[in-house]
C-alpha cells in the first residue's frame, strides 16, 4: 500500500514518518516563535520591552532558550521512579501531537481525513493528563503531586464542558440531503461557507473558549503550575530537555486548539470566500485559505495571551465550582436545545435565539459572582472590620 504526499506517490510508512517529521520541525519552529511573541505582547501590555538583546528585535531569544535546554543536564531525583518518571513526558508530548493528523489547514490540506475526526480528536487530547499524573506521582516531590492532581482535577473537569461545546456544534451540521450531523471537520468546515458556526452557536463557543484556558492551564485557570503555591507543579523536578518536552507540548496544545476552535467555530478556510477564491484561482485559492485559518488562530491566541497579563487566578474551589455548577449545566442546556430543534425541526434561528440567551445568562452568573463580596475570614461581617474584599 502506498501514499500520496505532495503528489508524490511513496510506502505508506513513509509516508508516516515524512508526515511526522514535518508536524515535529514545523510545530518547533512555530513553538519558539508563539514563545517570542507571548513575550512581546504581555510586554507592551505591562509596559515593558521583552526580548531585545538576542538577535534583531529579540528574535533569536527562543532559538537561544532552545539551545541553554538542550545543552542543560538531565537530572532525576535519587528516589525518583525511573519508568514512570522517564515516560512522563512522552505521555504528554506524544497525545498533543496526535492531534495533528485530522486538523484541516486548508482545503484537502491536513494529514488525514477522519470521518470521526473530531472524535478522534477529543479522545487523544485528553491522555496527556495522565503525563501529568506521572509526572508528579515519578518525581517523588510533595509539591509536584500536589500540582499533579490540581491538573488531573481541573483536566477532567473542564474537558466534559469543552467536549459537549464541540458535540453541540457537530448535531446541527447541515449537510447536503437534509442531513444533520457530521464528526468530520472538514465537513464541519466547510459547511461554514457563507455563516460560522459561532453565530449560531455563541453559548457553546464562550464555553469552549473557556474551557480551552483551564485545558491549557492558562491564567485565570493556572493553579496547577501556581509558582507561588506549587512552585511549578507537577513538573517542577525536570530539568533539560525533558522539561521543553513539557513546555513544548504545551504550546503545541495552544496552537491545535486555536485550530480547533478556528475550524468548528469561525469557519476555517471556508469562511469567507475560501471556495469561492479557490475556485477561481487554486494557488491563490490556497494561499487565501491557509491565511484565513492562520488569522483566525491567531486571534483566539492573541486573546489567550491578553487573557494571561490581564486576569488574576482563581482559587480552586472557585475554578472547580466555575466548571460543574455553571459550564456543565449550560453545556446540558445548549445540547437539549439543539436537540429540540432538530427533532421538532425547528428553523435555525431558534438555535440562536436559545444559545444567545444562555450566553446572557452565563455572563450574568460571571458578573454577580465577581460582585459578590466574600466576607473576610474569622471576622464579624459588617462594619468597617467585616468590610468585603473581591
Amino acid at each position: 500500500m502506498n501514499g500520496d504526499i505532495f503528489g508524490l506517490e511513496i510506502n505508506i510508512w513513509l509516508d508516516a514518518l515524512v508526515r511526522l517529521g514535518l508536524a515535529v520541525a514545523l510545530m518547533t519552529v512555530v513553538v519558539m516563535a508563539l514563545i517570542y511573541l507571548e513575550r512581546k505582547v504581555i510586554a507592551r501590555f505591562q509596559q515593558r520591552l521583552g526580548p531585545t538583546r538576542t538577535g534583531p528585535a529579540g528574535i533569536l531569544q527562543s532559538p537561544a532558550d532552545a539551545l541553554k535546554l538542550l545543552g542543560k543536564e538531565d537530572l532525576r531525583p535519587k528516589n525518583a521512579d525511573p519508568w514512570v518518571f522517564e515516560l512522563a513526558p512522552y505521555f504528554v508530548f506524544i497525545p498533543i501531537f496526535l492531534v495533528f493528523v485530522a486538523i484541516p489547514f486548508a482545503f484537502d490540506w491536513q494529514i488525514r481525513v477522519l470521518e470521526l475526526g473530531l472524535l478522534y480528536v477529543l479522545a487523544v487530547s485528553s491522555i496527556n493528563i495522565v503525563g501529568w499524573v506521572m509526572a508528579g506521582w515519578g518525581s517523588d516531590n510533595r509539591y509536584a503531586m500536589l500540582g499533579a492532581l490540581r491538573a488531573a482535577a481541573q483536566g477532567i473537569s473542564y474537558e466534559l464542558p469543552l467536549v459537549l461545546a464541540l458535540v453541540a456544534v457537530a448535531m446541527v451540521v447541515s449537510l447536503p440531503g437534509d442531513v444533520r450531523g457530521s464528526l468530520n471537520l472538514v465537513e464541519i468546515v466547510a459547511e461554514q461557507g457563507h455563516i460560522p458556526y459561532i453565530v449560531w452557536q455563541p453559548l457553546a463557543f464562550a464555553i469552549f473558549y473557556i474551557a480551552m484556558l483551564a485545558e491549557l492551564n492558562r491564567t485565570p485557570f493556572d493553579i496547577p503550575v501556581g509558582e507561588s503555591e506549587v512552585v511549578g507543579g507537577p513538573f517542577v523536578e525536570y530539568s533539560g530537555i525533558r522539561w521543553s518536552m513539557f513546555f513544548l507540548g504545551e504550546y503545541t496544545a495552544l496552537l491545535l486548539l486555536s485550530l480547533r476552535g478556528a475550524a468548528v467555530f469561525l469557519g476555517g478556510w471556508a469562511w469567507p470566500l475560501g471556495e469561492e477564491v479557490a475556485d477561481q484561482n487554486a494557488a491563490l485559492g490556497l494561499l487565501y485559505q491557509f491565511t484565513l485559518t492562520a488569522a483566525k488562530a491567531g486571534v483566539l491566541i492573541f486573546t489567550i495571551f491578553w487573557v494571561r497579563a490581564t486576569m488574576p487566578r482563581l482559587r480552586v474551589d472557585q475554578l472547580m465550582a466555575f466548571s460543574w455548577k455553571v459550564l456543565l449545566p449550560l453545556t446540558f442546556a445548549q445540547i437539549a436545545a439543539n436537540g429540540l430543534v432538530l427533532v421538532y425541526g425547528w428553523p435555525d434561528v431558534v438555535l440562536l435565539a436559545a444559545s444567545g440567551g444562555g450566553l446572557v445568562l452565563l455572563a450574568v452568573i460571571i458578573d454577580r459572582a465577581v460582585r459578590r463580596p466574600t466576607p473576610r475570614p474569622g471576622l464579624p461581617s459588617g462594619g468597617l472590620e467585616g468590610e468585603a474584599v473581591r
